[in-house]
């Protein structure tokens, strides 16, 4: 069925509208390419005009360098020919008789016979050269020699001398040597042009060239031609409208540059200048056009269109007219519509709440009212209401059968006689309100009292609780039983809940703030994995923990709430999660190094939509289980909560049977590190890594490179290279000093003198256990390179005295820096630095007081963290007075 156009009011102003507006649009148009090719054609005259001008210019520059090189030349060093004669017109004006008469050559000033013969030959030269001309043509000549000016044109000088024009002559003359002279005093100047100028008896049109030649011991001899301009400018451009100036803008005569269009057009107030330039002078030739002249062409050459479309807008215009007059009446459809619209406006009036007249008192009658308004009109004065509204912006509380109202008065914009009431029961809202403030005051009652029971159930709770949790644990170590197992689990749960409830209790009530403190994120990151473990084994599930941050990193930030949120969602995934792995990802952003993204993804049976209604609202909808426990209805609201607490936002993604992936952009401000570079805990370890998981490798490889070891992998190594320690994830492959890695061991453990098993995912007991390995190393090389020496052999034999005395004196007073600064961590490293030195050399007491400081650095016992320091410092002096003597 072919689309019907609605033949409305709207629709038909419309069509007209956009019928004129193509209109104008196409008049635009048609204006613009005629101004646009009128200016073209202009262009291209003119740089044709320009084109030949050049040519003209070239050409007397030629014959400039003629008539002094050889003419004037050649007559100053000839005999003067007998037959010359002169006639002397006035004073000092001498007139060359000669039988050729396409010149004649006047001679101003006294001369002598070569100036007579040198003019002669000029005048000969210029009848062949003006011979086929038309035009006036003029050449002025100041003789350095004898500083006469020589005056040869195609003009019938010697009558204009002699008769009536002797005055045009003079002036003519007096303006060109005056002009000649400065241009041969002005010694920077070997070439000037002059603007256009108009011969009025002649009619003629042109401009002067002007040439100075210099010669030693006499004055400076100057050439100008007057060159015209009438024989080359076309015909429907008319004269006066040219200008001859200096182009500021000049380009440089290279061949790429003399190429490019030399014609543009620019708008100058009240006129429009088409200037093209002259590529090897310094001239611009500008023609020009005022704007009224441009628009007279244009409308003539536009006449025909113009009054077409001047013919079609006044019959469109005309249509609109007509069309809305006569064509354009309310249809049948429009009169129902109409209806249907005033019976929903009458109910909409009848449902209102309040009271609600409109009252014309043009006519008296009411125009539209409900039945609360009909109720109240016959106990209503409206013009008394009107009267006194006036001085009460509108509003007044009237009493009718002991009930108040209150009635706003508006008027009608449309029509002034018409007048808006409403009136609404006070008494029945100050009712309402009084219930609904009621209702307030018992809902934040009801609010306190929840959050004072949940606070002190919380407490109530954690006391048995904790004891039972203690209990449990102990129990479990010493029974594997795998009921006691479950009653643990279910206790832990059952104590995260308390501990869960009572702090989100806190977070409704804004009674918990974040505590930020500076602290060790790889610390908290094994604090997880270690705790996250047990269940892990029992679950047969892996954990892989990839810190990309730097081991050492510290961070400014609340670590209570932050452990708390990672160890939530990671027993969260742990339930949700029956084979597979869970990965914990630690970066920072890419442009922002104080934020940390932390990612823990899983590849669980994914989250329910009900389980994801829980971040928003806890307990919304049910939660995953397994045979260990069920997950928490409040944890994600409790994490989303904490994240926002602490400035940051957690996201979590979810697909069925695939996994989940929790998102979490936290800001941890970065703590910047001392200046001075400390020596690493691991420099000058070779470890060569042979892991078969490729994520493991990376792990490992990043925790080595950060302790200072030398990583190197079977295809980097070159056959018989040595390696200090062994690192690997396969038991066939172990050998020598080596570490096995494992994901469900709680530390590291020895399974022999030389090897290791250890958890990948525990940073510290790796370093803990590589540590042990190197200094069991050492021991076991030193105890092979001399059995017999005693304690002080190794430091006073070779180079271990030197070496002592450069890096054991350093350490020590790093000891004292770092704690007077409590960085703990720092001073943990030193000390265990310290400690495997001693190791090494076999010096036992110095080794029992490093174990003894590091026991006082895990307690953060500053008291005795500083007795032993100086215990070590002074037994370290005793050393260096014992290698002194």
């Amino acid at each position: 069925m072919l689309y019907k156009f609605p033949l409305t009011s709207g629709n038909v102003t419309r069509f007209f509208v956009v019928f004129n507006l193509v209109l104008l649009l196409a008049l635009g148009f048609m204006v613009h390419n005629s101004v646009n090719a009128w200016l073209t054609g202009k262009r291209y005259a003119m740089d044709d005009l320009a084109r030949d001008v050049q040519k003209r210019i070239d050409a007397y520059r030629f014959a400039t360098w003629q008539i002094y090189e050889n003419l004037s030349t050649s007559a100053a060093g000839a005999t003067p020919g007998s037959n010359l004669q002169e006639t002397r017109l006035r004073p000092d004006v001498y007139y060359l008789e000669k039988t050729r008469r396409k010149t004649e050559a006047l001679i101003f000033g006294s001369h002598d016979s070569s100036t007579l013969d040198m003019t002669m030959r000029m005048s000969n030269y210029l009848d062949t050269l003006w011979g086929a001309e038309n035009p006036t043509w003029s050449m002025y000549f100041l003789n350095g020699q004898d500083n006469s000016l020589i005056m040869i044109s195609t003009l019938p000088l010697k009558d204009m001398a002699t008769r009536y024009k002797e005055s045009a002559i003079s002036s003519m003359v007096d303006g060109r040597r005056a002009e000649m002279l400065q241009q041969a005093n002005a010694l920077d100047e070997r070439e000037s042009f002059s603007p256009l100028r108009h011969l009025a008896f002649q009619n003629d049109h042109y401009f002067t060239l002007r040439t100075t030649f210099n010669q030693p011991g006499h004055l400076a001899t100057v050439v100008a031609f007057d060159l015209p301009v009438n024989d080359l400018v076309p015909q429907n451009m008319p004269l006066e409208n040219f200008q001859l100036r200096q182009d500021s803008s000049m380009p440089a005569s290279s061949s790429e540059q003399q190429e490019v269009e030399n014609t543009r057009v620019s708008l100058v107030n009240p006129n429009i200048e088409i200037a093209a330039t002259l590529p090897s002078t310094s001239l611009q030739l500008v023609y020009q056009v005022p704007i009224t002249r441009l628009i007279i062409d244009t409308l003539h050459n536009l006449l025909w269109p113009l009054l077409i479309n001047l013919l079609l807008f006044l019959l469109s215009l005309a249509g609109i007219v007509l069309l809305r007059q006569q064509s354009l009446r309310p249809s049948e459809n429009q009169s129902a519509e109409l209806d249907s619209l005033r019976v929903l406006n009458e109910e909409i009036v009848a449902s209102l709440p309040v009271g609600l007249l409109v009252y014309d008192f043009a006519s008296n009658r009411t125009l539209l009212s409900n039945k609360i308004a009909e109720h109240l009109l016959p106990h209503l004065n409206l013009q008394k209401i009107i009267n006194m509204s006036d001085q009460h912006q509108g509003v007044l509380q009237a009493t009718i059968n002991n009930e108040v109202y209150e009635i706003r008065h508006a008027r009608s914009v449309l029509s002034p006689h018409t007048q808006l009431f409403m009136m609404r029961d006070q008494d029945r809202e100050l009712l309402v309100n009084k219930k609904l403030q009621k209702a307030q005051q018992v809902l934040d009652r009801n609010h306190q009292m929840r959050q004072q029971l949940l606070h002190n159930l919380g407490h109530a709770l954690n006391q048995p609780l904790e004891k039972m949790v203690t209990q449990l644990v102990q129990l479990s170590q010493r029974d594997a039983d795998e009921t006691v197992l479950d009653l643990l689990d279910e206790s832990q749960g059952l104590a995260r809940l308390v501990d869960d409830i009572v702090l989100l209790n806190r977070l409704e009530a804004h009674d918990w703030s974040p505590d930020a403190t500076v602290f060790n994120l790889q610390e908290l990151l094994d604090e997880i994995a270690l705790e996250s473990l047990p269940l892990m084994r029992r679950k047969g599930l892996s954990l892989v923990v990839n810190n990309h941050l730097a081991n050492d990193e510290t961070r400014f930030g609340d670590r209570r709430a932050l452990r708390k949120v990672l160890t939530t969602l990671m027993h969260y995934a742990l339930t949700t999660t029956r084979w597979g792995k869970i990965t914990l990802e630690v970066k920072a952003a890419e442009k922002q190094a104080d934020r940390v993204i932390i990612e823990l993804v899983d590849t669980g049976a994914g989250l329910t939509v009900d389980e994801l209604a829980n971040v928003d609202f806890p307990f919304l909808g049910d939660t995953s289980q397994d045979r260990y426990g069920q997950a928490s209805g409040m944890a994600f609201f409790l994490c989303k909560q904490l994240c926002k607490q602490m400035g940051g936002s957690l996201d979590i993604v979810a697909k069925a049977d695939i996994g989940t992936r929790y998102n979490m952009q936290l800001p941890l401000v970065l703590e910047e590190k001392r200046e001075e570079e400390e020596e690493k805990i691991l420099d000058g370890v070779t470890a060569l890594v042979e892991i078969t998981v490729e994520d493991v490798h990376k792990i490992v490889c990043r925790h080595l490179e950060n302790w200072g070891a030398r990583c190197l992998t079977p295809d980097e190594r070159i056959s018989g290279q040595d390696h200090d320690v062994m690192v690997t994830d396969d038991p066939s492959k172990l050998s020598g000093w080596a570490l096995l890695l494992a994901e469900d061991e709680l530390g590291h453990h020895a399974l022999n003198d030389q090897q290791y098993r250890v958890n990948f995912n525990l940073s510290n007991a790796m370093l803990d256990a590589l540590l042990a390995l190197i200094e069991k190393q050492l021991s076991h090389d030193v105890m092979d390179n001399d059995m017999e020496d005693d304690a002080a052999t190794p430091l006073m034999s070779g180079g271990y005295f030197q070496l002592f005395t450069e890096t054991v004196p350093v350490d020590v007073k790093r000891l004292y820096t770092e704690s007077a600064e409590k960085d703990y961590a720092s001073l943990a490293q030193t000390a265990h630095r310290l400690k495997g030195v001693f190791a090494m050399l076999n010096l036992t007491p110095g080794k029992q007081l490093c174990e003894e400081l590091e026991h006082h650095i895990k307690a953060c016992d500053d008291s005795n963290i500083t007795n032993t320091t100086s215990d070590i410092d002074a037994y370290v002096n005793q050393l260096l007075q014992q290698g002194n003597q």
